[in-house]
């Protein structure tokens, strides 16, 4: 199986522990894996290019050059891939519970 290919796998079973966190009531941590699901998909689409980055940032600007800008993609996804970062960042490292269990993925 092809790097691409395993980031895919990797990105579904990011997907399931979502769902899984979520409906156990871990809204802060199922935030965190719906953003790795959509980073892991992110990077096999470059890897797929020959582009591979090792920093969230890198991976992040080359999606919205290689993908987006081109056109291959809608400039939305590039969107949600920066917010769902941002609500990572802020579920990860926020002292007070930042995220309701409404708003984590489901």
């Amino acid at each position: 199986m092809n790097e691409s290919a395993n980031l895919l796998e990797k990105a579904a079973r990011a997907i399931q522990a979502t769902d899984r966190l979520a409906a156990d009531g871990f809204p802060e941590v199922a935030v965190g894996r719906a953003y790795y699901a959509m980073f892991y998909v992110a990077e096999a689409i470059l890897v797929a290019k020959g582009l591979r980055y090792t920093k969230h940032g890198g991976v992040h600007a080359a999606f919205g050059e290689h993908v987006v800008k081109t056109g291959e993609m809608d400039a939305r996804y590039h969107r949600w891939l920066l917010d769902a970062f941002d609500r990572r960042i802020t579920a990860d490292y926020a002292i007070e519970a930042s995220v309701q269990p409404e708003e984590a993925p489901a």
